[in-house]
């Protein structure tokens, strides 16, 4: 199949309207549904999610042209606010619901299904004319994001640290120019989570509140065209965005290996689908429970997102296709939920 380049024109606009069919809450296997009344679904978070619910939301405004569906993407967390005070239908998201979100959900009486719709390896990137990296650890990775690298304006800056955490070193020195996702993105909490960020952080007894933390001194963006920007704009740059992203920018960028402990791995289609990449991850949808049988149009969206049509979005927009058995896991839970 050939790749259609959506993610880089979905995300150069944070907010869209499509508009899509009203239909009833009763889909076939060809995504064909029907409803009458109209009305609208919300949808918002994950910039890297984002462009997948656009394309589904573009597909069932093909045959549904009577319901408006918003997407836009501020950011996992940022949308985790917004749908927690109920003022979103589906919350986009690159990594599980955090204790404190689910909380305020709660506080706020919105109850909500989670449902895993794809498959991510956060890229870790360079320009493509640094040909000092090829690839690094975990421990490598701490000493470039983590809280103790604060400071460090040369890669070089960062070896002893890397060489304490177990990684290799041996970095150029040359200016480090980082551009990297901020604290409102899904990415930056999976990407603390998969290097291991907070467990390197107390082991050297960083304080608590900041084990959990990337550096605060980097440039941080919640727009990830703008970080493949900062990532192209200087010969010994250094950032991370989802794979899609990464991909799409080709040959300008140069995607980094990561060595997890059984050697340097690329990021792939093939290396996400098999877990063999260490920083790869899953993404979601989270619906809001009680708003399916007051807003038809939210269940006949979700119906069609769960689709084989739908789920194809996930691939055309360049990410990793769930396994059968955990395509089959989402539509029981929302069968369950939607019943």
């Amino acid at each position: 199949m050939v790749k259609r380049k959506f993610v880089m024109k979905v995300a150069a606009a944070l907010s869209i309207a499509l508009v899509a069919a009203a239909c009833s809450s009763n889909s076939d296997p060809s995504g064909s549904s029907t409803t009458s009344g109209g009305g609208s679904v919300v949808v918002s978070g994950s910039s890297t999610v984002q462009p997948i619910s656009s394309l589904v939301a573009e597909k069932f405004n093909a045959s549904n042209p009577d319901v408006a569906v918003k997407v836009d993407g501020p950011g996992t967390g940022d949308g985790f606010v917004l749908f927690c005070e109920g003022q979103t239908d589906i919350n986009d998201a690159s990594r599980p619901i955090e204790d404190s979100e689910a909380a305020d959900c709660q506080k706020n009486g919105v109850n909500y299904t989670e449902l895993k719709v794809g498959l991510d390896g956060i890229t870790v990137m360079t320009s493509a004319n640094n040909a000092a990296v090829t690839c690094l650890t975990k421990g490598d990775l701490y000493s470039l994001f983590g809280p103790e690298s604060q400071g460090f304006t040369s890669w070089a800056d960062a070896n002893a640290l890397a060489m304490k955490q177990g990684g290799k070193g041996q970095f150029p020195d040359a200016p480090l120019d980082i551009t990297a996702p901020g604290e409102e993105s899904g990415t930056y909490d999976a990407f603390i989570e998969l290097v291991g960020i907070e467990d390197m952080a107390l082991a050297d007894k960083v304080p608590a509140d900041q084990a959990a933390t990337l550096r605060p001194d980097y440039q941080s963006s919640p727009s990830d065209n703008v970080i493949i920007q900062g990532i192209e704009g200087s010969d010994t740059s250094l950032g991370f965005v989802g794979f899609a992203f990464a991909d799409q920018a080709g040959s300008s960028v140069k995607k980094i290996e990561i060595d997890g402990g059984s050697g340097c791995v690329t990021p792939s289609q093939d290396t996400i689908a098999d877990g063999s990449y260490p920083l790869s991850r899953s993404l979601y949808i989270y619906v809001n429970n009680d708003k399916i049988k007051s807003n038809p149009a939210l269940k006949s969206f979700v119906d069609f997102y769960l689709t084989a049509d739908g789920l194809a979005s996930v691939n055309e927009a360049d990410y990793v296709d769930l396994p059968a058995d955990q395509i089959q896991a989402t539509k029981d839970a929302w069968a369950q939920a939607s019943a």
